[in-house]
């Protein structure tokens, strides 16, 4: 079975795996039909994510076919089509018993902490399978990016009264956008890049779009998706009194913090991390009803034979990759 492996930073090295054997109870045998390619692959392809240690199998957002499954996994047949959860955790420690399986102590990302997708077929546990029939093989890839978005919207406890700030419209941040629109119609959008300003205004009308702002506040949620630490720090001054920010992206730069702006504004900082199995399925089903619309994201896409030299024309800042997505 072959398998791409990230030997060393911008080295992509074509490995052979042993065949994947028969899965074992509560586990299913999955053809990987569609890897999105996001920023935590494209920082562990340049060497930069401090999770990935090399070699690494990179692909944690897969669209997958089931092949078979192993005995008592019942909402599983051979052909579902399905979008995979992958996060695996423990089940036991802290956060897990409160069901905040996200954050679990010992979590293990595919393509992060353990080896991905980015190979011809896998074995993985049937419960971190979602079975969308009608939905193509790009779209379940697409759905682990959007519960990323999911997720943090959930943690902010936005309201329909309360206006929204969401610092960078890379994918994360376009996530986010995706599901603040469904609570508020009050969100503005910062972002530098000019093709990424441009696709928030044709793509999400009503949203303002600004490439710059006062160092004033701005809004009573501020989500942060740049995992810039700079722009971290100065979001903190874009929350309104009482306000709260939540940083989506992730940075292993120390983040400055204000303390007495912090206090005297009595602000709420709100870390969000992954996302839970209960953002899946509803995600599948808002695709499946048309209230989100992938086909716009997908701005290149390349065949998982060529993904080596794909990745290397991707990463270039001129590239205007929104989503990427490598088809077998």
């Amino acid at each position: 079975m072959q398998a791409l492996s990230l030997a060393a930073a911008q080295t992509f090295e074509w490995i052979t795996l042993p065949e994947a054997t028969a899965p074992g109870p509560g586990e299913a045998l999955v053809e990987i039909k569609a890897i999105g390619i996001c920023g935590t692959d494209f920082s562990g392809y340049l060497g930069k994510m401090p999770f990935i240690q090399f070699p690494r199998i990179l692909g944690h957002e897969i669209g997958v076919q089931v092949l078979s499954v192993g005995n008592g996994v019942s909402h599983l047949n051979p052909g579902d089509s399905c979008s995979v959860e992958p996060y695996l955790n423990c089940g036991h420690c802290h956060a897990c018993v409160q069901g905040r399986t996200n954050c679990c102590e010992t979590l293990s990302v595919l393509g992060v902490h353990s080896d991905g997708g980015m190979r011809d077929r896998m074995i993985l546990p049937a419960h971190k399978l979602h079975p969308a029939p009608g939905l193509s093989f790009e779209q379940l890839a697409l759905v682990e990016t959007l519960a990323i978005g999911c997720h943090a919207v959930n943690r902010s406890g936005l309201t329909a009264t309360e206006d929204v700030l969401i610092v960078g419209a890379g994918p994360i941040g376009l996530t986010v956008l995706e599901f603040a629109r469904l609570v508020t119609s009050q969100i503005t959008v910062l972002e530098l890049n000019p093709k990424r300003r441009h696709f928030v205004e044709t793509h999400y009308p009503g949203t303002k779009v600004v490439d710059q702002l006062p160092a004033d506040p701005q809004a009573q949620v501020v989500f942060d998706a740049t995992g810039n630490a700079q722009c971290m720090a100065q979001a903190f001054q874009y929350a309104r009194f009482t306000g709260r920010i939540v940083f989506v992206g992730i940075t292993k730069e120390p983040v400055p913090l204000d303390d007495p702006l912090f206090h005297r504004r009595e602000l709420t900082l709100i870390a969000s991390r992954n996302a839970q199995s209960s953002d899946f399925p509803r995600i599948l089903d808002l695709i499946a009803t048309g209230r989100i619309d992938t086909n716009p994201w997908i701005s290149h896409r390349a065949d998982f034979s060529q993904l080596p030299s794909a990745m290397a024309d991707w990463i270039e800042p001129d590239s205007g990759v929104i989503k990427a997505v490598a088809i077998r």
